[in-house]
């Protein structure tokens, strides 16, 4: 693993206790980062702490994203207790299942949009403001290749990435001149607990679209997101880099 230059950071990852969000808080607290983890389930959230503080300092909020109240509130307290914030990471998100649009539940399909797009732009509301007045902030929302393509039997999942980009296009323009980068990443399936939402018929589509014919590892997208998050990343922002492993053909 290369060592990144992240030291001094303070990084807020959101869905942190497990899956690529854990991955990241590795990656970047062995880059000498201190982070800061924000999910829904507090057992996972103090499970991750136990073994990630081992790398470095880790602390934790149990936050329902789409809660604006209680976003608002774990920023303040971040910023309180840490003294500032560097780098966002909106990993946080859900799949909803596999079906049909026209068989998906109403309240499934804006359960995902509301966990996987409007929970980061209000996490971006919280902490931007922040940022600007720093006149320093990496952000990396963390997208998909099916925002790009739209999966079949996926479209509450497809077009909450899809809104994602474009809201990382929408903000990276409106900061540009700020000192705040706003980039995503658009990984192929990794395996993680989303993987257990999914039916085997998901699974096996999916694969079968990526050329190097495997999924990919949650320490390659934490690869990534942790260089995005640097300050070497200096000229790039409103950017969507692939991990596709080939799949992504624009």
């Amino acid at each position: 693993m290369n060592r990144l230059d992240l030291d001094g950071r303070v990084a807020v990852i959101t869905g942190g206790a497990q899956g690529i969000g854990y991955a990241v808080a590795e990656r970047m607290l062995a880059s000498g980062a201190s982070v800061v983890l924000w999910d829904i389930d507090r057992q996972r959230l103090d499970q991750a702490q136990a073994t990630l503080s081992a790398l470095g300092p880790v602390s934790t909020s149990a936050v329902e994203l789409t809660d604006e109240t209680a976003v608002a509130a774990a920023a303040a307290q971040a910023i309180e207790t840490q003294g500032r914030i560097d780098i966002l990471v909106n990993n946080a998100g859900i799949t909803g299942g596999n079906a049909t649009t026209w068989e998906l539940a109403p309240e499934v399909w804006r359960r995902v949009i509301e966990v996987n797009l409007v929970a980061p732009y209000l996490t971006c509301r919280a902490v931007v403001p922040h940022m600007i007045d720093r006149k320093y902030g990496r952000i990396v929302n963390v997208a998909s290749v099916a925002g790009k393509e739209g999966n079949p039997n996926a479209s509450h999942y497809s077009a909450s990435k899809a809104g994602l980009i474009a809201l990382t296009k929408s903000l990276a323009k409106e900061l540009a001149t700020r000192g705040v980068l706003v980039n995503a990443v658009a990984p192929a399936a990794a395996k993680t607990a989303m993987f257990d939402t999914m039916t085997q018929q998901h699974l096996d589509f999916m694969l079968s679209k990526i050329p190097m014919g495997r999924f990919v590892e949650t320490s390659e997208i934490a690869g990534m997101i942790g260089w995005l998050a640097t300050e070497d990343c200096s000229f790039t922002t409103g950017a969507v880099f692939d991990i596709s492993g080939g799949r992504a053909t624009y």
